[in-house]
This record gives C-alpha cells, sequence and structure tokens, in this order.
C-alpha cells in the first residue's frame, strides 16, 4: 500500500504527459481549414506554415500558460491555506486589466499602434500591470507576516484597479471593443517568442516554489508548527508570493484573463492523489497546461470554422466543476449526518 502511495504521483504526472503529447497533436491537426492543412503540409508551403507558424505554437503557448497558472494556483492555495485561492488573489488579474487600458488610452486604436501593441506593448503592459498590482499589495499589507492582511490588501486592490479600469473604458467607449479579447481570454496570437518567454518563467518558478516547497508542507500544520520546525517563513512566504506574481502575470500577459484553470487544477491533482507540496506543485502545474491546451481545442472545433474565447470556455467548465464540488460535499455532509 506504501508503495502505491508513492508510486501514485509519478503515474499521474506520465499520465499528465502522455495526455499533453496527445493534445499537441490533435493541437496541430485542428484549426479553422480543418484537417486539410495537416494533411496538405508536405505539399503545400502555405499549409505548411500554418501548422509550425500558428498552430503548433498555439498548442505550445496553451499549454505553457496553463503550466504556470496551475503553478501559481497552487502556490497560492498552499500559501494561504485556502483551497478557495487563485492566482489572482493578490490583484494581479485587475492590474493587468488596467495596465492594457492606460496602453491603449495613451496610444489609441488605430490599425499601426494595435499591431504594435499585440507585438511588445500590449504584454509589457499586462505583465507591468499585474506585477505592479502584487508589490502595491504587499505595501499595502506591510510585507508577508500577516496572511490575513495580505487577503484583504490584494481585494482592495483588485477592486480600486478594477474600479479604474471600468472608469477609463467609461470615458473612452470605443476602448472596449479592442479590450474584449483581453478580457475573454484568448490563446490565438501566442507565438514562437511567447512560448519561448513562458517556457523559461516556468522552467524558473517551478524550480523556485520546488525549493521553497518546506515552507508549504509546514503551513500546511500550521504557523506555530512551521515556525517550530525552524522555517524561515517570512523571506520563504515573500519568495512564494514573486513566484505568484512572475507565473500570473506572464501568463495573463500572453493570454488574457483565463479564469478557473489555477483554480480547479490544484483541487483535480489533490482529488487524484495525496502528495506533499514537492509533487502537488509539479502536478497542479502538469494539469493546468492539459486543462488549458483541451479548452483550446474546444475552442476552436467547437463553432468552427469560428472560435469561441478560451477564458469563456474555462469559465464555464471551471464553474460547472465548482458547483459539482460543491454538490458532491453537501450530499456527503447529508449521509454522514444522523
Amino acid at each position: 500500500m506504501t508503495q502505491r502511495v508513492r508510486r501514485a504521483p509519478l503515474v499521474l504526472a506520465l499520465g499528465l504527459l502522455t495526455l499533453t503529447l496527445a493534445f499537441l497533436l490533435l493541437g496541430v491537426c485542428i484549426g479553422s481549414t480543418g484537417w486539410q492543412a495537416w494533411a496538405d503540409m508536405q505539399n503545400d508551403p502555405v499549409a505548411g506554415q500554418i501548422v509550425w507558424d500558428i498552430r503548433l505554437p498555439r498548442s505550445a503557448g496553451a499549454w505553457s500558460a496553463g503550466a504556470l497558472l496551475g503553478l501559481s494556483g497552487a502556490v497560492a492555495q498552499g500559501l494561504f491555506r485556502n483551497p478557495l485561492a487563485d492566482p489572482y488573489l493578490l490583484g494581479s488579474a485587475a492590474g493587468a486589466s488596467l495596465g492594457v487600458c492606460v496602453a491603449l488610452a495613451l496610444l489609441g486604436v488605430s490599425p499601426a499602434s494595435l499591431a504594435w501593441l499585440a507585438q511588445i506593448g500590449l504584454t509589457g503592459a499586462a505583465f507591468a500591470g499585474a506585477t505592479g498590482a502584487v508589490f502595491l499589495t504587499l505595501v499595502l499589507a506591510r510585507g508577508v507576516q500577516h496572511t490575513l492582511r495580505l487577503l484583504l490588501a490584494g481585494v482592495v486592490v483588485g477592486v480600486v484597479l478594477g474600479a479604474a479600469s471600468s472608469l477609463i473604458l467609461l470615458l473612452q467607449p470605443q476602448l472596449l471593443q479592442a479590450m474584449q479579447g483581453f478580457l475573454l481570454g484568448s490563446t490565438a496570437f501566442v507565438g514562437w517568442s511567447g512560448c519561448v518567454l513562458m517556457a523559461v518563467v516556468w522552467g524558473l518558478c517551478m524550480l523556485a516554489a520546488w525549493l521553497f516547497s518546506p515552507v508549504l508542507d509546514g503551513l500546511a500544520l500550521g504557523e506555530s508548527t512551521a515556525r517550530s520546525l525552524g522555517l524561515p517563513l517570512a523571506p520563504m512566504r515573500l519568495g512564494l508570493i514573486l513566484v505568484l506574481a512572475l507565473a500570473s502575470g506572464t501568463a495573463v500577459a500572453q493570454t488574457g484573463l483565463v479564469a478557473f484553470v489555477g483554480l480547479a487544477a490544484p483541487h483535480l491533482v489533490r482529488s487524484l492523489v495525496r502528495a506533499a507540496h514537492a509533487w502537488l506543485l509539479l502536478l497542479s502545474s502538469l494539469m493546468g497546461g492539459a486543462l488549458l491546451l483541451a479548452a483550446d481545442l474546444l475552442a476552436r472545433s467547437v463553432m468552427a470554422p469560428q472560435e469561441l474565447p478560451v477564458g469563456v470556455l474555462t469559465a464555464v467548465l471551471g464553474g460547472g466543476y465548482l458547483l459539482w464540488l460543491m454538490h458532491r460535499h453537501s450530499a456527503a455532509l447529508a449521509g454522514d449526518a444522523p
């Protein structure tokens, strides 16, 4: 029994990697032109360009963004000891939205400026806004010593920055259409440069989170127990928050606001295996990548040749999953009642 428990995380990791490879293969085959581009890839240079320069980086980018969100969700839930914590808990989503709003308002929505924003300014503004919001949360919370103060500061920052974005859109309503793609989430514009950037950030964040995983194991037993174990909580908390900010900010900057992936991935992993946070972080990241890649495939195929925003699908599927969890929990409590 003990060997099975120890092998379960490894088996799940191999299963998620196999599933990811299958989804990647489907990703290069599915698109607005159907399977024709994949079939004609050897003879038609345009079909080859569609597969190698559009579909493959899009699929790889969807997995990378989902892996970053799954990792940051596991970090947030372990750090705050709250299963409902998500990557945007410290205001990064509202900060990214405000950054994009400000960039669009300053540069306008002409085709030339939008082309420049799509390549450089949009991702940079979103990342700057997300990391700036987390920094503002840390300033308002006066450090990382008090978890409750951090949570409250994150809520305040999210509300205030969200109100600022709404005010900008109210004053300049012509920006709303340009903001829709970002607010609904999309992987359609992820290129090879974005894939490489997210892969590098994922590697750095995964390594840092793995090094800080002992503090998450200690916090699961309570703060007093973690202190009694001799863990330096303050610097390690700060390191985990930096990992959370970098991972979520990078994903949001590339794909916009994709909901529920960072929240649902750790839940799914914990429902399948029991493991320490060193494994939980990796498995949540792999699960998040598989979830967002699967949602991207559905977004391309449900209404083909038209596409649904991937953030809409993740919100619907993730919300349905959480409602099912609530129903199952309520049924279990009713069954235990005398």
